[in-house]
C-alpha cells in the first residue's frame, strides 16, 4: 500500500459512483494500510454534489469536474460518468498527473480508446485501471487458476453468454444509452465487454471473429415522439483464439427473465469448467474419469475471500469485488503488480467488441497494432 494516504476524487454518484465510494471507504478495513483521503465528490448541480459528499464521506463537493481533476489535493480520480465523458475526463486527469480508475466501457469509439491508451503510455508513472470487477470474484480467480494449472487439460473451446433484460420492454423510454454519440456501443459496450474480459483471461488472445448484431426494438418512445435506437440490443460471434481453440459468444440487453447471466463454459482435453454470475459463489468442475461435475463453493481457500470472511459458503457480492479492484489499484500505485486491465489491456477488449459491432457476418482479424478509425 502507498506510504501516505492518497487523495481521492470521485466523479459521479449513480450506481457505480456509490460502488466506488463504498470501495474507497472499505479497502483499508478489509486489506489494511492507510485509509485514503476522500477529498472531492463531483456531480452537478452543486447542491447535489454537496449532499452526496456528506453521504459518501467526502470532505467537500464540487460541480466542476475540470477543477476537481486538477486539484492539488487529489492523487487519484474515480470516473463513473456516462460513457461520452470517459475520454475527456480521463485525459484531463492524466494530464494533471493523476492516477485514473475508470468504469467500462473505456470510450465511445475505438479511436477514442486508442488515443486514451496512447496518452496513458506517455505517462508511465501514472496508474490506469478499468472497472472490470467481475474479474475479481474469488470463484472466477480460482477457476482461472485451475485452467492455468492444467486441471482440465488443454483448453479447446469457450462458450459464453451475458444476457440481461433491462431493455426488453418495448415501451421503455429512449435514452442517451441508445445512441452512438452518448452511449457508443449498446449491449456490447455495456455487457459484452465484461464477457470479453473474462473470455480472454481464460483463453488468451482472440485471433479472428465473425459476428452479427441486432436492434430488436428499432424505436423507443420519447417526449418528442418515437426516436431511433442506434446501437445494438444483442450480438452473436464465433471466435478463433490465437491458441487455436474456438469459441462462441452472445450478449443481449433484451433477454426476457435474465438479470445478470454472465455464463461461460471452458471445455478442455481433460475436463471442463462452468460458471454463471447469477450464481456467483460457485463454479462446477469436471475431470475426465469422474461420474459428473463437482460443485465448488466460494470459501477462504479461494483468492481474496478470507479477507472478507473466514467461513466457506458465505456469499460474496458485487461490491466486495470492487473493494478487491480498489486494493489492486492501490498496490499498483505503490509499485506493486500492474493493475489489470489498464488502458493498454482495455484497448484489446475494445478492439474485440468493436470488431463484433462492425463484422456484419464477415471474418475480422484482431491485430494488436491495427489502425483504429471506428
Amino acid at each position: 500500500m502507498p506510504s501516505r494516504p492518497l487523495g481521492v476524487a470521485l466523479i459521479g454518484t449513480g450506481f457505480m459512483g456509490k460502488c466506488h465510494a463504498m470501495a474507497w471507504r472499505n479497502v483499508a478495513t478489509v486489506f489494511g494500510g492507510a485509509h485514503p483521503r476522500l477529498e472531492i465528490l463531483c456531480d452537478a448541480p452543486a447542491d447535489k454534489a454537496a449532499g452526496f459528499a456528506a453521504r459518501f464521506g467526502f470532505a467537500r463537493g464540487s460541480d466542476d469536474w475540470q477543477a476537481t481533476v486538477a486539484d492539488p489535493g487529489v492523487d487519484v480520480v474515480s470516473i463513473t460518468t456516462p460513457n461520452g465523458l470517459h475520454r475527456p475526463m480521463a485525459e484531463a486527469a492524466l494530464g494533471a498527473g493523476k492516477h485514473v480508475w475508470l468504469e467500462k466501457p473505456m470510450a465511445l469509439s475505438l479511436a477514442d480508446a486508442k488515443a486514451m491508451a496512447d496518452l496513458a503510455a506517455a505517462h508511465p508513472g501514472q496508474v490506469t485501471l478499468l472497472g472490470y470487477n467481475y474479474l475479481r470474484n474469488p470463484a472466477f480467480q480460482q477457476a482461472r487458476r485451475l485452467i492455468t494449472e492444467g486441471a482440465i487439460g488443454r483448453p479447446l473451446a469457450f462458450r459464453g453468454v451475458y444476457d440481461e433484460d433491462y431493455s426488453a420492454d418495448a415501451s421503455l423510454p429512449w435514452s442517451w444509452r441508445m445512441t452512438h454519440e452518448g452511449g457508443g456501443l449498446g449491449a456490447l459496450g455495456d455487457l459484452g465487454c465484461h464477457l470479453v474480459s473474462q473470455m480472454i483471461a481464460l483463453m488468451g488472445p482472440v485471433a479472428e471473429l465473425t459476428a452479427m448484431t441486432q436492434i430488436a426494438v428499432p424505436q423507443r418512445p420519447s417526449p418528442d415522439g418515437p426516436r431511433a435506437v442506434e446501437n445494438e440490443d444483442s450480438a452473436l460471434a464465433l471466435i478463433r483464439f490465437a491458441s487455436g481453440a474456438q469459441g462462441s459468444f452472445a450478449t443481449s440487453r433484451v433477454a426476457r427473465g435474465r438479470k445478470c447471466r454472465l455464463q461461460w463454459e471452458v471445455h478442455g482435453s481433460d475436463g471442463a469448467l462452468v460458471f454463471d454470475q447469477e450464481n456467483m459463489n460457485e463454479f462446477w468442475l469436471y475431470r475426465a474419469g469422474e461420474a459428473g461435475f463437482t460443485r465448488h463453493l466460494s470459501g477462504p481457500e479461494q483468492p481474496d475471500f478470507a479477507a472478507f470472511c473466514p467461513a466457506p459458503g458465505h456469499n460474496f457480492g458485487f461490491n466486495e469485488q470492487k473493494v478487491i479492484e480498489c486494493r489492486d489499484l492501490l498496490q499498483a500505485i505503490a509499485g506493486g503488480p500492474v493493475a489489470a486491465p489498464d488502458f493498454a489491456a482495455g484497448l484489446r477488449i475494445e478492439r474485440i467488441i468493436h470488431a463484433m459491432a462492425t463484422s456484419e457476418g464477415r471474418p475480422v482479424r484482431i491485430e494488436e497494432n491495427a489502425h483504429e478509425d471506428a
